[in-house]
């Protein structure tokens, strides 16, 4: 339940009204190209502008209010028509208000004196926001302007005052460069992070492609078989056999792409493992099911390879099976995996059916040569002699 009262109601009212001041000089910053957080501009001013009413409180001159507490309102002239326009005036003109401004403050000095406070909040401003042309001439003109009124007026503090100056110039200078350096960091973070994002992607993408690929070209080999047991042989049973075979094989590649695809979301889309290499004889079995003949051999303690490396092995042999299946024309097939104490190494081996042709291979053999890299192993697909060989050598140890 919210709490009614008059005092909920101010407190609403009042952070509606500092979000939009926020916002509207954000608007005008940006207008301005002044790289710095909306609060810095708001505090210089305000801390600027009860400097130049102390100063002026100092000589008497504001109750009642006196000619000299003109000077006052022209230190603080630049803030008014921004509240009125919304429009930052250039920076050397708010310099020259306010040089006038303690200039005429300074003609009636006073001890302590603040006026000359002023001219530090100035330096500072000018040295984070304008070209260095105009900050040294900032801090120049505030230096000549104590000196005067030092030499014609008796101004107490000379020195205090320059050093105050020329201080306030260096911590602006510092701000300058601060932002700068955080507005690097930032656009060096966003880009690392997009190509994260990128790279996550196109993993993904290789992930489904491999899962659609092949359950695509095991699921159109049933649907074959099947058509030739219904024309030929007029074997209901043998098509009822393919058919559920296809559906089975289906459902696997669904939930495959909805494990896939739930590495996107934020929680994961199921417990179960993602395949690896202990899954690479399932997957020459369902093929052969299909009706590719495909002759496995595997040696070596399949567990010393890790579940990364296994994943990629286990991918990279899936899209094997599915070119050869798309572009074997049935041939038989030859599948090894030799897993040592250094490396893992599969080899698929096909019979060509005709010549390859230079640059032969899609998005599949791409993506075989990405994942390689991603586990720092070594791959090379290609023809040699009348078969299509791809092979594959991964470190025990995982990606280096």
């Amino acid at each position: 339940m919210r709490p009614r009262g008059p005092l909920p109601r101010l407190v609403g009212v009042r952070g509606r009204a500092v979000r939009g001041i926020r916002a509207r000089l954000e608007t005008s910053l940006s207008r301005a190209g002044i790289a710095l957080p909306w609060w810095v501009p708001v505090g210089s001013t305000t801390f600027g502008a009860l400097l130049a009413v102390a100063a002026v409180a100092q000589r008497g001159a504001l109750v009642p209010p006196a000619p000299i507490a003109l000077a006052g309102l022209l230190a603080v002239v630049t803030p008014l028509v921004w509240a009125g326009t919304g429009v930052l005036v250039p920076p050397w003109v708010k310099a020259a208000t306010v040089l006038a401004a303690v200039a005429i403050l300074l003609a009636h000095p006073a001890v302590p004196d603040f006026a000359p406070v002023v001219l530090v909040v100035l330096a500072a401003e000018a040295a984070s926001i304008t070209r260095p042309a105009l900050a040294f001439a900032v801090v120049a003109a505030s230096v000549a302007t104590l000196s005067v009124a030092a030499a014609l007026a008796g101004l107490v503090g000379f020195p205090v005052y320059v050093a105050a100056v020329l201080l306030g110039a260096a911590g602006g200078w510092m701000m300058r460069w601060y932002v700068r350096a955080l507005d690097a960091e930032r656009a060096a973070r966003d880009a690392v992070r997009d190509q994260a994002v990128l790279a996550e992607r196109q993993r993904i993408a290789r992930e489904v492609h491999d899962v659609v690929a092949h359950s695509l070209s095991i699921t159109l080999l049933h649907l074959t078989g099947t058509r030739h047991a219904l024309r030929q042989d007029r074997d209901v049973e043998e098509a009822l056999e393919g058919l559920a075979e296809a559906e089975r094989v289906g459902r696997t590649a669904m939930a495959d792409i909805r494990r896939t695809v739930g590495l996107l979301a934020e929680a994961p889309a199921g417990t179960h493992p993602l395949p690896d290499v202990r899954d690479i004889a399932a997957l020459v079995e369902r093929t052969r099911a299909a009706g590719l003949e495909v002759r496995y051999e595997q040696e070596g303690d399949l567990a010393a390879v890790p579940d990364l490396a296994g994943l990629g092995l286990y991918r990279i042999a899936q899209e094997s099976l599915a070119n050869i299946a798309k572009h074997g024309g049935g041939a038989p097939a030859r599948m090894r995996l030799d897993v040592g104490p250094a490396e893992a190494r599969l080899v698929v081996r096909n019979r060509l059916r005709a010549p390859a042709a230079p640059g032969a291979g899609g998005s599949g053999l791409k993506g075989m040569f990405a994942r390689a890299g991603q586990l720092g192993a070594e791959l090379t697909a290609g023809p040699e002699g009348t078969d299509w060989v791809v092979a594959v050598s991964v470190p025990a140890g995982g990606t280096p």
